[in-house]
């Protein structure tokens, strides 16, 4: 499997473009306070999440919950960073 600095667009204007507006999705236990966690977690690396743009979904039985929202990221870095945040915390078992 390639590392993911090694991936290049097939076509210039393809794939990430910084800045940027990215989505982000964190998947855990219901019982994680993920809805209020998910943006704080985000925010915490310095990016800004868009106001509204918080969409929640619960699995069929209930158990997890995916939160998704949507940031501007000046840079690679920022977005990456915001992943390792959210998969370091307690109750997140995933993130998209």
């Amino acid at each position: 499997m390639k590392d993911l600095d090694e991936l290049k667009a097939e076509q210039p204007g393809q794939g990430f473009q910084f800045p940027g507006v990215f989505e982000i999705t964190a998947m855990g236990r219901a019982d994680a306070d993920l809805e209020r966690r998910v943006p704080e977690i985000v925010e915490s690396v310095g990016v800004s999440v868009l106001a509204g743009s918080q969409r929640v979904r619960p699995s069929r039985e209930g158990n997890y919950l995916a939160v998704s929202v949507s940031f501007t990221c000046p840079d690679r870095e920022h977005y990456d960073a915001a992943h390792v945040a959210l998969r370091a915390s307690d109750g997140i078992r995933w993130t998209l």
